[in-house]
């Protein structure tokens, strides 16, 4: 490719952080193998999770910064050794992917981009519910080869999922995070508190996906339960400070690292057991 095609095809700069990404798009031979993908490239912290824990080792050809990051990934330990992408187009173009993974981004139609410049690209949606995850597990194991491990992916964790219960038993909590904010319903986080047997207190004050609750309203709601990360477990800052707030203290408090709600992954399963046990633990072992 000539200097003045490429500049006239891509951006210089890729970004990759947290949950979306930037892409620039450059031309490429539209001719693709049916053969399973040997070079893939995630764009997105919840696409590395699927990559991670479905593909071959040797498959994966570049993942982003936060793959790595075991506060925000639950396949953070297969990530390390693995390439992780900067911001260089360059580097990506030195890749050559022939699989492209990703999500929606909210001001980036670079897989839409990518699909019309002859990449292999994997469009997957953001999970809200356990049936999303489902979703994303079969179309990245098909994508990269691999469609038995994402049947059975499935079928264990719908296992695992089978002997807890719904210990919840109508309790109503709230997943209370830093600097006040409260997650409301149709959330992947609200999805796991139903199918633990839990009313989100989001939904009984009428608040949306993502609002911010003073600590005067948690308080006057007086939930059974408050969720929150486990990193907040100890005060790091003022924004988890108000979590340890003395008003805060009497409520029973169920504690999950956000690395396994943060995106729709087999996590959902770790989050649910763990959530599981805490509720029976503080209901005096009874389900």
């Amino acid at each position: 490719m000539s200097r003045k095609a490429f500049l006239a095809s891509a951006a210089l700069c890729l970004v990759l952080a947290g949950g979306s990404a930037l892409w620039a798009a450059v031309s490429r031979p539209a001719a693709q193998s049916d053969a399973r993908p040997r070079r893939i490239v995630s764009l997105n912290l919840c696409a590395d999770q699927l990559v991670l824990a479905l593909a071959d080792r040797s498959q994966i050809a570049g993942l982003t910064r936060n793959a790595t990051d075991t506060d925000m990934s639950g396949e953070a330990a297969r990530a390390r050794g693995l390439p992780i992408l900067t911001n260089s187009a360059e580097q990506i173009l030195a890749i050559d992917p022939d699989l492209v993974i990703g999500m929606p981004a909210r001001r980036s139609t670079a897989l839409g981009v990518l699909k019309g410049q002859g990449y292999k690209t994997l469009d997957l949606k953001s999970a809200d519910s356990l049936d999303d995850i489902y979703a994303s597990i079969r179309a990245t194991a098909a994508a990269v080869g691999h469609s038995d491990r994402g049947e059975a992916m499935i079928a264990g964790m719908k296992r695992d999922l089978a002997g807890l219960g719904r210990p919840g038993a109508g309790r109503v909590a709230a997943y209370y995070q830093r600097r006040g904010f409260m997650t409301g319903t149709g959330t992947l986080v609200d999805d796991l508190m139903q199918r633990m047997g839990l009313v989100n207190l989001a939904a009984k004050l009428g608040k949306p996906a993502l609002a911010q609750v003073s600590l005067e309203e948690m308080v006057a709601a007086r939930p059974d339960y408050l969720i929150v990360e486990s990193a907040t477990s100890r005060v790091t800052d003022q924004g988890s400070e108000m979590l340890h707030h003395p008003a805060l203290r009497d409520i029973p408090r169920i504690s999950i690292p956000q690395a396994w709600t943060v995106c729709g992954s087999p996590a959902y399963t770790l989050a649910a057991r763990a959530m599981a046990q805490q509720i029976v633990r503080l209901n005096g072992g009874h389900r």
